[in-house]
């Protein structure tokens, strides 16, 4: 799939109430474009898909940590030269990772706002779930998305730890080898969206996909609606 958009997207008539829903388009595993008729903004271009390589027009680029399947870093730098005005957003050990290739990434520091046009995109976070004792955690932010008064969109990287306030809807990894069902429901639960999509999911098969699904909207309830939106759909809020 290769998306573009042509120069008629911002609309330079427009009044600038930002009250259009705010489209996600999901790209594979944990990759999610965030776009509204003013803002284009990518996070996470990890290995798993090559969905969003050629994509253009991009505003912003957001990591949230440093595992493959979040950043691609070749694929990173390829982006970012078809994409040459996109502010580059990254967690610290991910910003000190590009500076060593050349690009000059805004470290991602947690409380702290970016401004991209007229969106704004909240730092929350800090740690990467822990996946074994063993193994040494590494840092992990979570990227709060709003236009305007447009809805609020989280998107927390590998991590059910922080828990935001006022959440419209929830980007919600839903399996890891760092996660389990009851731990997702939990933290789906405790965020308390409006609705959430499912995302972090490639290592499932469709019937795996619709497994977890059923299960974590079985213990959560028909409140929380986790809408059925696979690797390469999109959905509007």
């Amino acid at each position: 799939m290769k998306l573009t958009v042509d120069s008629g997207r911002r609309r330079a008539d427009a009044v600038l109430a930002y009250s259009d829903p705010v489209q996600l388009i999901r790209l594979g595993h944990a990759a999610l474009l965030f776009e509204t008729p003013y803002v284009r903004v990518l996070c996470d271009p990890g290995s798993y898909s090559s969905d969003w390589h050629h994509l253009t027009d991009l505003d912003a680029v957001a990591v949230t940590h440093q595992h493959q399947d979040h950043v691609d870093m070749d694929g990173l730098m390829a982006l970012m030269e078809i994409n040459p005005t996109a502010r580059l957003m990254a967690e610290a050990a991910v910003a000190e990772m590009l500076t060593q290739r050349g690009l000059s990434p805004e470290v991602a520091v947690v409380g702290e706002t970016f401004q991209v046009g007229p969106a704004r995109i909240e730092v929350h976070g800090g740690t990467h779930a822990v996946i074994h004792p063993s193994i040494p955690p590494v840092g992990n932010v979570g990227y709060l998305f709003q236009e305007g008064d447009g809805a609020r969109v989280f998107h927390p990287g590998d991590s059910y730890d922080h828990v935001p306030e006022q959440v419209d809807l929830l980007a919600l990894p839903i399996t890891a080898p760092w996660a389990n069902m009851a731990d997702t429901a939990a933290f789906l639960a405790a965020v308390s969206p409006r609705e959430a999509i499912p995302i972090h999911d490639a290592i499932l098969s469709d019937a795996g996909r619709a497994l977890y699904r059923r299960l974590v909207s079985q213990v959560v309830g028909e409140g929380i609606p986790l809408h059925p939106v696979g690797p390469t759909d999109s959905f509007s809020v």
